[in-house]
């Protein structure tokens, strides 16, 4: 089930060694992260500069809530927000390959979704978080199905949300170093 797989790792500390994991990678690869996040607020940053010696990695963070902002900052084009809004695969993939264009690192998470506890509706209900990344030229997004954890505390979801994406991130520097 969803929650045991994702909730187990906030709770037993697997997200920490999940994220200090990437950082020991990236810097194998001398490679740089950068992350662009709305509902998460700050927590994949956060994650990453928690990690003795991730300045040798980390290259920034952006934290925009608004479309403005995402538009501004990321340069997120105002027809994707427009068309499929801020919570959508299209505009994950956009935040990602805006901090990238910001950031040039090799790899960039961005972060977009409802987190609750209001805001949900039947077509994206609260635990709607597209995860979009940017690795070394390849862009993609990923939808977690969050919407189905027992836990549905807007915390819970941040945290969730948080260890997915590093998890992702992980798995694709565990395959690149082995291909």
């Amino acid at each position: 089930m969803v929650q045991d797989r994702y909730l187990s790792e906030c709770m037993d500390n697997k997200l920490d060694k999940t994220v200090e994991h990437v950082v020991k990678l990236l810097k194998q690869r001398n490679w740089t992260v950068s992350t662009a996040e709305s509902c998460t607020g700050g927590l994949l940053s956060k994650s990453i500069t928690s990690v003795a010696g991730a300045s040798a990695v980390f290259e920034c963070g952006i934290c925009t809530y608004s479309d403005r902002m995402k538009n501004k900052l990321l340069g997120v084009p105002d027809e994707i927000l427009k068309k499929y809004s801020a919570v959508s695969s299209q505009t994950a993939e956009a935040m990602a390959l805006g901090i990238h264009n910001v950031s040039e690192a090799e790899v960039c998470i961005s972060v977009t979704g409802i987190a609750g506890p209001d805001g949900g509706t039947d077509e994206k209900p609260v635990g709607t978080v597209y995860i979009g990344f940017y690795f070394n030229g390849r862009c993609f997004s990923r939808l977690p199905d969050l919407w189905n954890i027992e836990d549905k505390s807007r915390e819970n979801i941040r945290k969730t949300a948080t260890a997915y994406a590093f998890r992702v991130v992980e798995a694709l520097l565990m395959e690149d170093f082995y291909e």
